[in-house]
C-alpha cells in the first residue's frame, strides 16, 4: 500500500497559514507529498523548500484569479496536485494550508487505509472536524461549522475536488465512504485579528465580485471575532507540530461560552440537535455506505 499527501498553497507567508504544520502533521505516514505551489508574492516557496525532505515534490502553478464563482479555482488547484501523485499510490491524503492532524489519530489512519485498501465499495475515508475559532482555546459548535469532510481518497482519475474544494466527487456523483474516528483540526479561523482582516478581505475574491466585498467586508484593520454565534472551550492537547504556534499567540479573545448570539430559530435546531446528536438539513457532500 502507497500513500501520496497532497495539497495547494499560496501566499502562505502573507496569510500566515500553518502548511509546514499541516504537511508535517501527516507526512510521516506518507511515501510522498506532492504540494502546488501558486504564483505568490512572498517567500511562500522557500518556506515549503524549509521541510527538507525527499518525500516533498514541487509543483509551479499559476492561479486563475478570474474564477469568481464559488471559489472554483481552490478545486482547479487542488485537482493540479492530485493529478501529479504517483500512478501506484493506493490512497491519496488531502490536507488543506490551515488543517492539521494530531498525531494520536495517525496509526488510526493507516489502519483504516489497509483495512479497506481492497475493496473497491470504499471510494473514500471520512473525518471529523474540529474548528478552532479565534484562539486555539475554542472551537465552533453550532451548525455553520461542518461536522465530516472527506480528506483521503482513492487514486481514480475521476475523482476531483468539488465546489470549492471542500470536498470531492466522482464523476460528479457523491463518493462512497467510511468514518472513522479520527479529527481534522481546523485553524483557518485563528489567526491575529489583522492577519485574519487581511485574509478575509483577499480570500472572499475567490467567491464573490467586487461589489459584493464592499458592501459585506468592512475596510478596518482587525477582523471582529465576536461575531461568532456559540463556542465551546476546547480541553484537549493540540498536534506537536502545531505547539509554537500556540505557545506564541500574542492576543486574546475574550468570549463567554455561557453566552451565544443565536437567533430563536438557531437556538432551537442549536439545542435540538445536541439533545439528539442529528442536525436537521445538515449539507453531506458524501455517501456513507
Amino acid at each position: 500500500m502507497k500513500i501520496s499527501g497532497f495539497s495547494f498553497i499560496r501566499n502562505a507567508v502573507k496569510f500566515d497559514y500553518p502548511i509546514i504544520e499541516a504537511i508535517t502533521s501527516i507526512l510521516p505516514i506518507c511515501d510522498e507529498f506532492v504540494i502546488a505551489i501558486g504564483d505568490s508574492d512572498d517567500e511562500t516557496r522557500s518556506l515549503i523548500e524549509s521541510i527538507d525532505s525527499p518525500k516533498i515534490k514541487i509543483i509551479d502553478t499559476i492561479w486563475d484569479d478570474s474564477l469568481r464563482d464559488g471559489g472554483k479555482v481552490l478545486a482547479k488547484e487542488t485537482d493540479k496536485a492530485f493529478r501529479q501523485i504517483s500512478k501506484d499510490s493506493t490512497w491519496a491524503f488531502y490536507i488543506q494550508g490551515d488543517e492539521v492532524v494530531h498525531e494520536k489519530y495517525l496509526p488510526v489512519i493507516k489502519d483504516a487505509m489497509e483495512r479497506w485498501k481492497d475493496d473497491d465499495l470504499v471510494e473514500g475515508l471520512l473525518f471529523k472536524y474540529l474548528h478552532f475559532y479565534g484562539s486555539y482555546d475554542y472551537v465552533g459548535n453550532s451548525r455553520k461549522w461542518y461536522r465530516n469532510e472527506i480528506r483521503i481518497i482513492r487514486n481514480l482519475p475521476e475523482i476531483k475536488a468539488y465546489r470549492d474544494a471542500q470536498g470531492f466527487r466522482r464523476n460528479n456523483k457523491k463518493i462512497q465512504v467510511k468514518p472513522i474516528d479520527a479529527y481534522i483540526y481546523h485553524y483557518g479561523w485563528v489567526k491575529p485579528p489583522e492577519a485574519q482582516q487581511l485574509k478575509q478581505r483577499t480570500f472572499h475574491k475567490f467567491w464573490h465580485s467586487d461589489d459584493w466585498m464592499e458592501k459585506h467586508i468592512p475596510n478596518v484593520e482587525s477582523f471582529d471575532y465576536s461575531q461568532i454565534d456559540s463556542l465551546e472551550k476546547f480541553k484537549d492537547t493540540h498536534p506537536k507540530t502545531m505547539q509554537r504556534r500556540v505557545d506564541n499567540m500574542n492576543w486574546e479573545l475574550d468570549f463567554d461560552p455561557q453566552l451565544n448570539n443565536f437567533t430563536f430559530k438557531s437556538l432551537l435546531l442549536h439545542k435540538f440537535g445536541k439533545w439528539t446528536g442529528w442536525r436537521i438539513g445538515v449539507y453531506k457532500n458524501y455517501k456513507i455506505i
